[in-house]
């Protein structure tokens, strides 16, 4: 882990914030190994016992939670994309609780400095976090493997249906240079 990075500690969960990421790979695989400007990377714990398995995912006190809008689950079918879109003032706050997704980001602002940067994180119960994207970032998953994925997000403020805060391209736009495993997107 590079210097820039801090690693801490509360109530036994390891939190990772840092400009330019050099983090494990098996966490986040971008190409360039630069996180992307104000994404944030919440590494979870997983609790066991003989009842069963326990998770905590996001907590008010978590340095990534911002506020509360509202919870939802939603899933991808093997071969399939959810993608593209950004927010302009939502940031989500996505995990994965069943099989494999696989969520890349794209940095399309204008005046970021990482501008035109990808990161792409596998995430799953064997690699459990919680990928905080903020506003004017675009994003997208998928489901890795044969099953199923069951993504959670708790985005900061609720879905507007009248006035929607979502902006979309299509999942194979040459705008965004990635190419998707999944041949099907919406």
């Amino acid at each position: 882990m590079r210097a820039c990075c801090r690693k801490r500690k509360r109530r036994g969960h390891r939190y990772l914030r840092c400009g330019s990421l050099d983090v494990k790979r098996r966490f986040m695989g971008d190409k360039g190994g630069k996180r992307i400007d104000g994404v944030e990377v919440k590494r979870l714990s997983m609790y066991e016992d003989g009842r069963g398995r326990l998770m905590e995912i996001l907590r008010a006190d978590d340095s990534i939670f911002r506020k509360f809008g509202q919870v939802y689950m939603c899933t991808a079918y093997p071969g399939w994309v959810k993608g593209w879109h950004l927010h302009k003032r939502q940031t989500d706050n996505f995990t994965c609780i069943k099989g494999t997704m696989r969520l890349v980001l794209y940095d399309g602002r204008e005046k970021s400095a990482t501008k035109g940067l990808l990161n792409e994180f596998i995430i799953s119960l064997e690699t459990p976090m919680v990928v905080s994207i903020p506003p004017g970032v675009y994003h997208g998953f998928e489901a890795l493997g044969r099953g199923e994925a069951i993504a959670i997000n708790t985005p900061d403020y609720p879905y507007n249906r009248k006035r929607p805060d979502e902006y979309r391209l299509p999942f194979n736009t040459g705008k965004i240079g990635f190419k998707w495993k999944g041949k099907r997107g919406g």
